[in-house]
């Protein structure tokens, strides 16, 4: 029995040294394959379906812009906006179901009737620009609100340049 208790450890011994010193060989040859038949392609899973977005409702869009600005006592369409009434136009053209309603507005200078006045020709200026680009007169209807709705209070040229405007309010 002491015997055999000897023999265990020198086994052991000869058995670890054996594994500590066998060098590592990559293999040769490429695993042999699970199955001999061909593995059959299973369909990617559909992606859901994406909603589309209606272009005047992209926040990053070009037509989410709505607002024409004029300089001082001018009703003529700037050429910084020639591009944004021509997307609109086009997107009116393709969407004959939609309307859109021109507000023309001023700054406080001068007196109601001028800029009443001065409002609605900024307002038909930008409706024909649109008519231009694609649109029909029957989508778009043009009124002034003169210096009635300001879109700031501030007495300052900053102030009265934001109200100097033709704004595009579509209806649902």
């Amino acid at each position: 029995m002491n015997h055999s208790r000897s023999i265990v450890p020198g086994v052991l011994l000869l058995l670890l040294a054996g594994c500590a010193s066998a060098p590592h060989t990559a293999p040769t040859e490429a695993p042999p394959q699970a199955s001999a038949q061909p593995a059959t392609m299973t369909p990617a899973p559909l992606a859901p379906p994406v909603a589309e977005v209606d272009p005047l409702n992209d926040p990053k869009g070009n037509l989410s812009k709505r607002s024409v600005y004029f300089p001082y006592k001018i009703d003529a369409i700037q050429n910084a906006y020639v591009s944004l009434l021509k997307a609109h136009g086009n997107y009116l053209g393709k969407h004959p179901e939609r309307k859109v309603r021109v507000e023309g507005n001023c700054d406080e200078r001068g007196s109601n009737e001028y800029n009443l006045a001065l409002g609605q020709r900024r307002a038909n200026n930008t409706r024909q620009s649109l008519i231009d680009n694609g649109a029909t007169s029957g989508q778009i209807s043009a009124v002034s609100y003169g210096e009635d709705r300001p879109r700031s209070h501030e007495r300052t040229e900053a102030g009265w340049a934001e109200n100097r405007r033709a704004d595009l309010n579509y209806n649902p």
